[in-house]
């Protein structure tokens, strides 16, 4: 049964008059990764400006230098804090978490699928809120009390992709999943575009607090709006229109009665022995390696190799994400006209374009190191690569969906959980290789690894990767089908013991009470795991 909606008057208009509600979705979606990246990835930024760069390079431990000149005339000082961590407590704090991000994947997926995906994306965003507006106090009392709250947000962050990759099987039609999962997903290169500049001019033009302190206050603006305006399910949203209702779920070819989806064992031997499944894995591991190098060390090695000012390391490492956003919407949109055209296949349209996030980046990575200090050009490459990678949310990121919609949370939370090793790892390799070594070299070490990664990802996808749905999304369906088959196939044996066969075509069929005369027909069928 449908949610009723209340049609108070000729007169009176809803929101579903004004917009599509799985419009709002999108835009709620797309607002929620903002923040759980937005939130992520300004300390990044802000710790530059947490720790007292004076007192570090003139402790016992001898730095060397990159060779490349400074534009900053002796301003250390001048974005100098209270800290003195050095390149080991730095990799740990960034690290930290991933390590609450890799525990909390699975279990928020299957908890999405099982009980309700809306109230564990609002769990999500409140576990990153309460630690970010925690963070200064925090830190106060010791860096490792600043390790526990990033782990807590790490938890909150974990539920965000198998959450929402369960919210979008049931609100996105397929014709529509492409673009509305890019315009979610594209949450993630604004809120990074954002959390980049304002907290490199908050910490700069204010002091280093405020960042988490503003940042945090402004995101709890979001979850008044998805408490109020969204649910589960199409099924059961008080302000969708029933047209609106009914072309997503006859798009989804579900049961218009239905109201809670079933509760579907999760058929994991199939899972496990699936070719699809596996390039997905493989290329979301693969591909975060290059993502966090992009993502969370960027500003350090612009600080590092390049010595640029506070200004510039917000502007070049925030910019190539807005890039990234308009590219990821322009691919997502023109792949699903293509494929509503039936001009591409899904397959094709997601192997393309996890081709462009991963080789093309990976060129790019290679190319920075044979660039001596160029600032320019090194902007440019840098730039491009990340641009790039926003094709990988209308390529693998969006392929849970495709294979198996019914059990798209687990898989993510399955891939996301494997994809989270990079980002423990990276930031404490990159600690430990530039703790006494800021060269141009040292950090070609760091990029070339990453770009090796990227063109792994690209043979394993383009080789293994499938847009088709599996056979084991419908498990339940599948056994009842086979035991119907063998059913069939032994009253077809008895009935075969009754034919007396008088003619080549003419067999005459005994005990069924009458003289007619007719042919029996094959009764073809094919397994739905043959």
């Amino acid at each position: 049964m449908y949610v009723p909606v209340r049609d108070s008057g000729s007169g009176s208009r809803r929101l579903s008059d004004y917009v599509k509600i799985r419009y709002v979705f999108a835009v709620l979606g797309f607002i929620l990764m903002a923040i759980v990246y937005g939130l992520k990835v300004n300390l990044s930024v802000a710790i530059v400006g947490m720790r007292n760069h004076t007192a570090e390079k003139s402790g016992p431990i001898n730095i060397t230098q990159s060779d490349c000149p400074s534009d900053v005339q002796d301003d250390t000082a001048s974005k100098d804090g209270p800290f003195e961590w050095g390149e080991e407590v730095n990799g740990v704090i960034l690290s930290s978490y991933f390590f609450g991000y890799l525990v909390s994947q699975v279990p928020g997926g299957r908890a999405a699928e099982v009980f309700s995906a809306k109230w564990i994306l609002f769990a999500s965003v409140a576990l990153n809120i309460i630690p970010t507006l925690l963070t200064p106090p925090a830190v106060m009392i010791h860096w490792s009390v600043l390790v526990a709250m990033r782990i807590i947000e790490g938890v909150g962050g974990g539920f965000s992709f198998p959450a929402l990759h369960v919210m979008i099987s049931r609100w996105a039609p397929v014709e529509e999943r492409s673009l509305i999962s890019s315009i979610i997903y594209a949450g993630t290169a604004i809120g990074t575009v954002l959390s980049l500049l304002f907290t490199g001019l908050i910490v700069d033009y204010i002091n280093w607090e405020a960042a988490f302190y503003i940042m945090g206050g402004l995101s709890s603006i979001w979850c008044l709006l998805w408490w109020l305006l969204m649910t589960d399910s199409p099924r059961t949203n008080p302000y969708i229109s029933d047209e609106e209702r009914d072309y997503i779920t006859s798009s989804l070819g579900e049961d218009k009665e239905e109201v809670t989806p079933k509760k579907l064992s999760v058929p994991w031997k199939h899972v496990w022995t699936s070719s699809p499944f596996y390039a997905i894995l493989f290329s979301h591991m693969f591909s975060n390696f290059g993502w966090y190098m992009l993502l969370i060390e960027t500003p350090i090695y612009y600080d590092q190799v390049l010595r640029l000012s506070m200004n510039q390391i917000t502007i070049y490492s925030s910019l190539p994400f807005f890039t990234l956003w308009l590219f990821s919407l322009a691919l997502s949109a023109c792949q699903s006209k293509l494929i509503r055209k039936k001009i591409l296949t899904v397959t094709a349209a997601r192997k393309i374009a996890t081709f462009l996030a991963s080789a093309l980046p990976a060129l790019c990575l290679v190319a920075v190191n044979f660039l001596h200090c160029e600032m320019g050009l090194i902007f440019a490459f840098m730039a491009v690569g990340t641009t790039l990678m926003g094709g990988m949310f209308s390529g693998f990121l969006s392929n849970h969906i495709d294979i198996a919609p019914r059990f798209a949370g687990t898989l993510m939370g399955i891939t996301n959980t494997v994809a989270t090793i990079p980002g423990i790892v990276v930031p404490i390799i990159v600690g430990q290789l530039t703790k006494t070594n800021h060269t141009r070299e040292q950090w070609g070490i760091i990029l070339n690894s990453a770009a090796a990664f990227l063109i792994v990802e690209s043979v394993v996808y383009t080789v293994f990767g499938s847009g088709q749905e599996q056979p084991w999304n419908n498990p339940n369906v599948a056994i009842i089908s086979k035991d119907v088959e063998q059913k069939e196939a032994t009253e077809d044996e008895d009935e075969d013991t009754k034919i007396l066969i008088l003619g080549p075509t003419q067999p005459l069929i005994h005990g069924t009470g009458n003289s007619d005369y007719r042919v029996k027909q094959p009764n073809l069928k094919l397994s739905t795991y043959s």
